[in-house]
């Protein structure tokens, strides 16, 4: 969870919560293509090995929730809740079948004393795979598991922030090709969809910016 607002601190993480791994994950665990099956025993192990880099490496005081087998997608923390400064925004996820994974969430950011808003508007649907936040605005992806009343709900909450949409196709969120670097950085993927996303966030960042008063004189950019 990270201490998110002014592009100085973006970045700069106190706590991170994870959630242990349901042995339902490997047979259960929802798919946007059938493959091979998930080797738990490794899955754990990269796993117990994430959490130690996160606390022992880095420094995060880690909550660590516990699996719940009746939820077989639960060790996807990231989808069920979008956290920036001091909010968070408990979400409601695309899938019906993930949706209770929102209370445990929900328990242990409120014992880490933030303001919690909860996406209760039925029509709303919202992934926090699809929310990119580059520390000066929001992109929500529009996929599957995340619609438009979801990425608005999302602007409401986060007010100090622009919110801005971005088309997801043939991928499950918009972070499944593209995350922030650093500050100012965002690393994406090569994929047509990936190319797509990123000329629509260029001109977003352009405009919001306001960086296109220039004029290109022989392949230079001159302001």
């Amino acid at each position: 969870m990270a201490s998110l607002g002014h592009p100085a601190t973006f970045g700069r993480a106190t706590h991170v919560v994870v959630r242990a791994l349901p042995e339902s994950l490997a047979q259960q665990a929802l798919r946007r293509t059938k493959g091979d099956e998930v080797d738990f025993a490794r899955a754990e192990r990269q796993h117990q090995l994430y959490v130690g880099v996160l606390g022992s490496k880095l420094g995060l005081q880690v909550v660590q929730l516990p699996a719940d087998e009746s939820l077989p997608d639960c060790v996807f923390v990231e989808d069920v809740a979008v956290v920036c400064e001091e909010t968070a925004l408990i979400t409601r996820p695309g899938a019906p079948s993930r949706r209770k994974e929102a209370d445990m969430m929900k328990e242990a950011l409120e014992k880490l004393q933030l303001n919690i808003v909860e996406m209760k508007d039925e029509n709303a649907t919202l992934d926090g795979g699809d929310v990119l936040f580059t520390g000066r605005e929001f992109f929500v992806g529009l996929s599957k598991r995340t619609n438009q009343r979801g990425a608005e709900i999302l602007a409401d909450t986060f007010k100090d922030y622009a919110v801005s949409t971005v088309p997801v196709v043939d991928a499950l969120h918009l972070k499944s090709f593209c995350s922030m670097a650093g500050p100012n950085l965002i690393a994406i993927g090569s994929s047509e969809s990936a190319q797509k996303a990123l000329k629509r966030m260029s001109f977003v960042l352009f405009h919001l910016e306001a960086c296109v008063n220039f004029l290109l004189i022989k392949k230079e950019m001159m302001p």
